[in-house]
């Protein structure tokens, strides 16, 4: 089966061709962290204005780089949520354009179960059940992934995700847009001395609004101290030590309470340096599987939608041209 998926949920427009769920044939991203630095974050408008430009260059691009004409897809999949309501309804509707002219399945797919489906892609040695690690700039989850079409939430953020904590510390502290890889590339020339706090939660929750601030406060005592000013690469290594280290133990202990032996990492920030390498170190100590998707399949895009939508159309999961967009729709 070849699956033709679009991805436009925040701020890349991609897409992708997939074959049989594994088989990445293509996987086309425009960026545009070019266009929203100057605003620190992304503007939602403008996001999805560019989708619109150039969506239909993207797909036509995928097609062409799988060698594929239109009619040989089988299925197209589109990611309906959650992300931006206006860049949602750009790969929607124009996903419903190619499945009712073709007249060729259509399945939402879920965002999030989109990244937990990257680890699939270009490889045949994983399957369920095992633990998920999600991790973006929206979300910071646990989930159980008993099956290819069964997702179980163990644990969420109460306040912040991982990766807006770390987005909103890189403004503070001047790092250009985005501030997640400005963290980790800064935490290399740092030593993480500086003892910020854990958040303690029962179960397996978590919660970085109170490291956010304990960093902002010892930013402010820096800088009213005067002295050598405020040092950059040691707020970034304790900063990013204090998430990775309550991700990995969290991850771990959720992982051997729900009886499972392997553990993957999903969503933009699954790129980080450190929380690889800790997490890593982590399941060699408990004799735990670790899986990690490439890091062109952690940010958004379409090889991960077209995955996640091949295992919805074999569990009957196609869906009609009523098919809507929800932003703020979660497992």
């Amino acid at each position: 089966m070849i699956v033709l998926g679009i991805e436009t949920s925040c701020d890349e427009t991609s897409a992708a061709v997939v074959r049989n769920g594994r088989e990445v044939l293509s996987n086309i991203i425009a960026s545009q962290v070019e266009l929203h630095a100057p605003f620190g974050g992304v503007v939602p408008e403008i996001a999805a204005r560019r989708h619109i430009e150039c969506i239909g260059f993207i797909v036509d691009e995928a097609l062409s780089h799988a060698g594929v004409a239109l009619a040989d897809i089988d299925a197209f999949a589109v990611a309906n949520g959650p992300g931006l309501a206006g860049a949602l309804l750009v790969g929607l509707n124009y996903a419903k354009g190619l499945a009712f002219v073709q007249k060729k399945p259509l399945v939402g797919v879920h965002h999030i179960e989109g990244h937990v489906c990257a680890n699939y892609l270009g490889r045949d040695d994983l399957e369920p059940p095992f633990l998920a690690v999600v991790v973006s700039g929206g979300h910071t989850l646990l989930l159980a992934v008993e099956g290819y079409d069964t997702y179980r939430v163990v644990g969420s953020t109460r306040d912040d995700a991982a990766g807006e904590a770390f987005d909103k510390v890189a403004r503070v502290l001047g790092l250009p847009y985005p501030g997640g890889p400005q963290i980790d590339l800064a935490a290399q020339g740092g030593e993480a001395a500086i003892p910020f706090p854990r958040a303690k939660i029962d179960g397996f929750d978590f919660s970085f609004s109170g490291l956010k601030t304990a960093v902002l406060q010892h930013i402010a005592r820096e800088e009213k101290n005067g002295g050598d000013g405020v040092n950059i690469p040691n707020i970034a290594a304790s900063f990013q030590k204090a998430v990775v280290d309550v991700l990995t133990e969290r991850a771990v202990s959720a992982c051997k309470h729900e009886g499972f032996d392997t553990i993957v990492l999903a969503g933009g920030v699954a790129c980080n340096s450190a929380l690889r390498r800790t997490i890593v170190a982590a399941c060699e100590q408990n004799d735990l599987r670790l899986f990690k998707p490439e890091p062109i399949y952690c940010t958004d895009n379409a090889a991960m939608i077209a995955c996640r939508g091949y295992y919805r159309l074999l569990a009957g999961g196609a869906d009609g041209l009523q098919l809507n967009a929800y932003p703020g729709r979660m497992c």
